[in-house]
């Protein structure tokens, strides 16, 4: 692994928050939401992708 990854890995930097982050700010041009839903991560993305419309289906 390298040692960016691990740097990031200690940081608490992870995929799930980056998305959630990237895609409250960009519904809510919000900080406040933004970290709120990076907290949550992974459960915002998915609730994200099912209650739209296509959602994961397509």
């Amino acid at each position: 692994m390298s040692r960016h990854t691990e740097g990031a890995a200690k940081a608490g930097i992870g995929l799930g928050s980056a998305i959630a982050i990237t895609i409250s700010w960009s519904l809510h041009k919000s900080i406040v939401w933004a970290l709120i839903h990076g907290v949550l991560s992974w459960i915002y993305v998915i609730w994200y992708a099912l209650t739209r419309p296509g959602g994961l289906s397509g």
